[in-house]
């Protein structure tokens, strides 16, 4: 059975910072589809920001069984409608990966009605990423720990809701630790957070961090609408 993935990216770093361009020539999106597209049930679509409804509409959405999404630069300028309608897709059973700055989006905060607030520093830094729950499906083939050379620190305290599973924690070479991979239940869907994938930092090219986004895109993958169930979302609420 195919899975239907759309990665979603703000693809503005990756046009006009010469790190990140030097990185991710082709943008954030393009790197994490060439990764994946080894996965031969994988289907894989991007879409942009700057496409209009940015890529994401009522036909992609419906045809999306897990949305990756990486934003950081331009959270603000994300349409309140789009926004929505992802999240209504995620509520009804449609997965979601937010990846690293992806804290801060209105689709977090739609989805988590938290704010993602947390301590940060670009220091180029040693990451080691514990895994916490060693045969969870996420996890698989990952081993005790993720180490990553250099990545932006994230730290503690950071506004989320109490996870429904926490799958890594992470120490920082600064001494900051944090909550870097989590699972939230959204009604019908699920929400992964994934925090590895600064534009300046290669973390995308990690075979380990992949690893994951490719374990997470399998188990948050809907079972699929029945008939049954479709008439029931689509269903006007009954008013006494």
């Amino acid at each position: 059975m195919t899975i239907r993935v759309t990665i979603w990216n703000e693809y503005l770093h990756e046009k006009n910072n010469p790190e990140a361009i030097k990185i991710y020539p082709e943008g954030i999106h393009e790197t994490l589809k060439k990764h994946l597209s080894s996965e031969k049930d994988f289907v894989i679509r991007t879409a942009t920001l700057e496409q209009p409804e940015h890529g994401l509409t009522e036909e992609v959405l419906e045809n999306t069984d897990v949305l990756i999404w990486w934003g950081h630069m331009a959270h603000g300028k994300v349409q309140d409608e789009v926004v929505q309608r992802v999240a209504d897709r995620v509520r009804r059973g449609m997965g979601a990966i937010l990846l690293h700055s992806s804290h801060a989006s209105k689709l977090m905060k739609a989805l988590t009605g938290c704010s993602g607030r947390l301590l940060w520093r670009e220091n180029n830094e040693k990451q080691i990423m514990w895994n916490l729950k060693p045969f969870h499906p996420v996890t698989q083939g990952i081993g005790e720990y993720i180490i990553i050379d250099g990545e932006e620190t994230y730290g503690e305290p950071f506004g989320i809701p109490n996870p429904d599973e926490l799958l890594f924690i992470s120490w920082f070479s600064g001494g900051n630790v944090f909550r870097s991979g989590w699972i939230k239940n959204i009604e019908n869907g699920k929400l992964f957070y994934f925090q590895p994938g600064h534009e300046t930092f290669p973390s995308y090219n990690n075979p380990q961090v992949i690893r994951v986004i490719k374990n997470a895109v399998r188990y948050l993958k809907p079972a699929g609408f029945t008939e049954h169930t479709k008439s029931i979302w689509l269903k006007e609420p009954v008013v006494e």
